[in-house]
């Protein structure tokens, strides 16, 4: 098994797609909410990691 992560083809293009939507986007409410959903999405995901390497290694907290 590799030791690298790799993006799937989805999450790549969902990657440039909020690329896009960032450099597109001049308004600095518009960018305040972008970096708050980005904030919230990569939370979301360590506490899905966390709770599926806890799932994994049998801990129950």
């Amino acid at each position: 098994m590799s030791n690298s992560i790799e993006l799937t083809v989805g999450q790549q293009f969902e990657m440039e797609r909020f690329n896009r939507a960032l450099d597109a986007t001049t308004d600095p409410d518009q960018l305040r909410s972008l970096a708050k959903q980005l904030m919230q999405a990569w939370q979301t995901q360590k506490a899905a990691t966390k709770w599926v390497v806890e799932q994994q290694s049998g801990r129950c907290d």
